[in-house]
């Protein structure tokens, strides 16, 4: 998720490519509505707590409302993205508050809605 006020779409291409192969690849038969929606949204994994979550940084509140209400095609995405059958299959439908500056999303594990701050991108292990 993007730290800043209002993110540079230019600079966000490696998450607008995760999305459209996403969308083009997994929600492939998925309802026309759901993929026009979805183009609308970043996705994009990282870390909470320490395991693997999968993000789907939405627009609005109405549009990340409408998706966590739909999030039965959302629970394989994190291993079609990882091969990780153990890393669970843990979403976050999240919209920024402009007026508060804050990060709110929908937590697919406690089914609820909670202020998110601390989202860390995954980092990358290199062998030696």
């Amino acid at each position: 998720m993007s730290n800043l006020d209002a993110p540079d779409i230019e600079n966000r291409s490696l998450e607008q490519a995760l999305t459209n192969k996403i969308i083009d690849d997994y929600f492939d038969s998925s309802e026309s509505w759901l993929r026009a929606i979805l183009r609308m949204c970043f996705f994009s994994l990282a870390h909470l707590d320490g395991l693997p979550v999968f993000v789907v940084e939405c627009p609005n509140q109405a549009v990340a409302k409408r998706l966590s209400r739909k999030i039965y095609p959302f629970r394989g995405v994190l291993y079609y993205l990882t091969d990780n059958f153990s890393a669970g299959s843990r979403s976050l439908f999240c919209y920024r508050d402009a007026k508060l500056g804050a990060w709110y999303c929908y937590d697919t594990s406690t089914n609820s809605w909670t202020a998110v701050r601390n989202l860390e991108p995954p980092t990358a292990s290199t062998d030696r």
